[in-house]
Order: C-alpha cells, then structure tokens, then sequence
C-alpha cells in the first residue's frame, strides 16, 4: 500500500480531483500531493480547500504549499517558464 499518491490537476472539472483525493484517502493514503502549473494552480487550491473544508472537515490539513516555476518549449521552440505548485494534503 503506498502513503503517498500524486494527482497531477489539469484541464478538468475541479471535483473530478476532489472526488481522486477523497478516494485516495479512503484507500489508506496518508499523504496526497496535488500539482499543477499555469492555468490550474486555481484549480488545485481549490481542490485542497473542497476536500479539507468540505469533504473530510477536521481529518485532512494541509502540511505545506510549494511555490515552483517549470520551463517549457513554447510555440516555435521557444523555452518558457510558467509557474507551478504542489499542495501536500495529509490526514490529521
């Protein structure tokens, strides 16, 4: 059984990733790491703060939030940098 899982947050709805977060934990996961960059760094602040406030109250905290910046090919090649986060969810 593995203690921590992952859950990369894209271009889907947000309760998709609440709905994996939940179930990660109700499978024994003690540790979930939300990441996202761009775009869905929203997305992923909002999953952390559904599940913790509204879907498992008072038994997920969040442990810690990284503020990160990835660089990747643009259009024509180009290297960008765009900014990330992991937001570390653990059971209480």
């Amino acid at each position: 059984m593995a203690t921590e899982q992952t859950i990369l947050v894209g271009k889907k709805p947000a309760t998709n990733y609440v709905i994996a977060t939940v179930m990660a934990f109700n499978a024994g996961v003690k540790k979930v790491v939300l990441k996202a960059r761009g775009a869905a760094i929203s997305k992923a602040v909002s999953t952390a703060v559904m599940v913790r406030d509204r879907f498992l109250p008072g038994k997920v905290q969040i442990k810690d939030v990284k503020l990160l910046s990835d660089k990747v090919q643009g259009q024509g090649g180009r290297e960008r940098t765009v900014a990330a986060i992991e937001v570390v969810l653990e059971m209480a």
